[in-house]
């Protein structure tokens, strides 16, 4: 199981979520109700997930749906052009600009859209996770739905500004270990530093209960859901600080969740998980070769040195989008089939690819339909793969394990997706992600 030679081991096919919901836990914010979380977003077609996905033509919500964002944008452009009232085209627009993180335009597109159509859930949230990612938490609270408050109330409730840096410009943070998920030490308001697990499938800092106890935090609001069949509560708070390497942040929103800790297959058990929403306030590299998680500041220097470093390394930038509330994307290809839209949670443990039984079949990949896995409780059957390429730019995988069936990422992007890309594929690569020019680089 390596990107350089076969092997037809694909273990027992269970990601880290699915490991711990089958053992009664959870893992991590994604597993519950994130802040400004998917449940907000429109879930995808069964057309759009199970069937071949119709040619784009000139609608601009078919070529949405197929990933042509330029093109999409071109023909929302006409149809808001033609009716100044059309919320969804404005809404569109706003969310193609908040894709790339053209903060600017996605705000005048979709508070136009609000204007428009003050009801509509999507566009608000969109707005909300416009003003979130610059760390404009009062100009968010307004726009979240009256139920759950909880995320209001943690927003509202931070004094001084979200993620506020400190320390050096750079830091590089060395891998404790790279199994079952890359781990780092971090240290939460001062306190002793505990084990985290990193994961662009997570929301942002999260913490097990006993960690955050440790720490002192209190919960600023809560929220429960029914999670197969086991009512979960998960707190919100504000984390004064959390320091990795030597970097600081101050004013840090957390979550964790009542009775549970994050325990992995080989017995690792860690105080939290660091995601998405932590990585985007730096230009990150998560880099699984080099054994270590870069965070440089998001400045104009540290942009320029990094570029030009790629540009030695001979690394080619990939587009990266950031979809949802916390979702990095961009284009792959499954076997032959491709480029087109991929997600890339990395959070799954002894994969390198999670797609839908149709993709596999169009990407000409092998399903073991003889071994049958049951995941998420026994709700939800997923199938073995070990596809014989897979691919985002130059970076390629070959014969790694993965698992063909049901995936939620399109439930939570709002367009087509081929596959999930994940854990085993970075392994041999550095991976960073630029959140300024929307670029990824794997190399």
């Amino acid at each position: 199981m390596n990107h350089t030679r076969e092997n037809d081991d694909v273990r027992d096919g269970l990601g880290r979520r699915a490991f711990l919901r089958r053992a009664g836990l959870i893992a991590g914010a994604s597993a519950v109700l994130p802040l400004l979380g998917a449940a907000g977003y429109p879930l995808a077609s069964a057309a759009g997930s199970a069937a071949h996905p119709a040619a784009p033509g000139d609608d601009p919500d078919q070529l949405f749906q197929s990933g042509e964002f330029a093109a999409a944008g071109r023909g929302y452009a006409r149809l808001l052009r033609d009716d100044p009232g059309d919320a969804h085209a404005a809404g569109q627009l706003g969310y193609i600009a908040l894709l790339s993180n053209r903060f600017a335009r996605a705000e005048h597109y979709l508070s136009e859209a609000h204007g428009l159509a003050p009801d509509d859930t999507n566009i608000k949230r969109r707005l909300a996770d416009c003003f979130v990612r610059q760390d404009m938490f009062a100009r968010a609270v307004p726009l979240l739905p009256p139920a759950p408050a909880a995320q209001a109330a943690q927003l509202a409730e931070m004094n001084g500004r979200p993620y506020e840096l400190h320390g050096a410009q750079a830091t590089r943070v060395p891998f404790l270990d790279i199994d079952p998920l890359p781990q780092v030490k971090a240290s939460v308001n001062g306190r002793t530093p505990g084990t985290f697990v990193l994961d662009t499938g997570a929301m942002g800092l999260t913490l097990t209960t006993d960690a955050a106890e440790e720490a002192g935090l209190s919960a600023v609001s809560s929220m429960t859901a029914n999670i197969n069949g086991r009512a979960v509560t998960t707190f919100l708070g504000v984390a004064p600080s959390l320091r990795l390497g030597e970097i600081e942040l101050r004013n840090v929103p957390v979550s964790w969740t009542d009775g549970s800790i994050m325990a992995f297959p080989n017995g690792v058990v860690t105080a939290g998980t660091i995601g998405t929403a932590l990585f985007y306030h730096f230009l990150t590299t998560i880099d699984y070769q080099g054994r270590a998680l870069v965070l440089r500041r998001k400045t104009s220097a540290q942009q320029r040195a990094f570029r030009a470093e790629a540009a030695r390394a001979a690394l080619r930038p990939q587009p990266l989008w950031l979809a949802g509330d916390h979702l990095p994307c961009t284009l792959g290809k499954l076997n032959d089939y491709g480029p087109r839209m991929v997600v890339m949670d990395t959070g799954g443990i002894s994969n390198g690819l999670n797609t839908t039984a149709a993709n596999a079949e169009r990407a000409g990949i092998t399903i073991d339909w003889d071994h049958p896995i049951l995941v998420n409780g026994g709700t939800t059957t997923i199938y073995p793969i070990a596809p014989d390429r897979i691919s985002i730019g130059d970076a390629v995988g070959r014969h790694l394990p993965g698992s063909a069936g049901p995936t939620p990422w399109e439930g939570q992007t709002g367009f087509d997706l081929i596959g999930n890309f994940t854990h085993e594929f970075f392994k041999p690569f550095a991976v960073t992600f630029d959140y300024v020019g929307m670029n990824l680089f794997i190399g």
